[in-house]
């Protein structure tokens, strides 16, 4: 049986991606998304709960994500989790778990993402333009 290793997430990033470059100037962006769930307790008290993701974005999504968000961005992000071992000096095994993306939306109104009046329309894996959709004069949910 093939199994399923699917992730979605929305979330604000922690910092700005960091990017470095491997070799053949293949692009690796990272950086922190907290995602936050809100809930009543028993009292009716409102408790929210804050989970921390490393976030791992890859050659084309790595270099949009250096251009385009910022610390605070909020973003809609598919993916799959990728767990990594290694040895620090001391000979102490470590792991760390990240989720590697695949997909990208930027869910920030347009004109908060755009630096410099640059164009975004260029390729995020997946996503809708919410300028083309019709003015039916009702408050859409999203």
């Amino acid at each position: 049986m093939r199994g399923v290793n699917k992730v979605m997430l929305i979330g604000n990033l922690g910092r700005d991606p960091h990017i470095d470059y491997l070799e053949g100037n293949i692009g690796v962006a990272k950086f922190p998304l907290a995602t936050t769930e809100t809930y009543k307790d028993r009292n009716g008290k409102l408790v929210s709960q804050t989970e921390w993701h490393t976030i791992v974005l890859w050659r084309g999504l790595a270099d949009l994500a250096a251009k385009y968000l910022h610390k605070g961005s909020l973003i809609y992000l598919e993916g799959r989790l990728r767990t990594r071992s290694w040895e620090d000096k001391e000979g102490v095994k470590k792991f760390a778990t990240e989720v590697v993306g695949d997909n990208l939306i930027m869910l920030d109104k347009r004109n908060e993402n755009i630096q410099g009046g640059s164009d975004i329309d260029e390729g995020f894996s997946g996503g809708a333009e919410t300028d083309s959709l019709p003015d039916t004069g009702e408050n859409l949910p999203f």
